[in-house]
């Protein structure tokens, strides 16, 4: 018996310090991330706005099924990067959108990231108050 394969588009996104590996295949627009529903997933619904962005904006969210495997970083940061997953995922499987993603800036990286901690201070830019004497 020949065993049918389901074709799968594959994308990675990264914000912060999360990451998110995304697969799209062809179905009804159920997601799933690491097992979990989005509902169960993200609790504020701006987050899961953000997060389904690409999908809204390109009328494509009944018509995929995202499965998300995020790691590292906060709420804010793995929407972040699961948007840039699922947008580059939309890519792989139409090329017409990347006018409509990259006008959004969809697939743009953020390169914001947490800066260091220096010595001699008690932040990245903090100082300690300065006295004369």
């Amino acid at each position: 018996m020949a065993e049918v394969k389901v074709q799968e588009f594959l994308g990675t996104g990264r914000r912060k310090t999360s990451v998110a590996r995304v697969r799209l295949a062809p179905g009804t627009g159920k997601v799933t991330i690491n097992g979990r529903s989005l509902d169960n997933y993200f609790c504020l619904d701006t987050q899961r706005a953000i997060a389904l962005q690409p999908l809204t904006l390109t009328e494509n969210a009944a018509k995929f099924d995202v499965r998300v495997n995020l790691k590292g970083g906060g709420p804010a940061g793995q929407a972040g990067a699961m948007r840039h997953g699922i947008a580059r995922a939309l890519l792989e499987a139409d090329a017409n959108l990347r006018k409509v993603l990259k006008a959004e800036g969809y697939l743009t990286r953020d390169p914001r990231q947490k800066e260091r901690k220096k010595y001699g201070q008690p932040g990245a830019r903090k100082r300690f108050q300065f006295s004369k004497r």
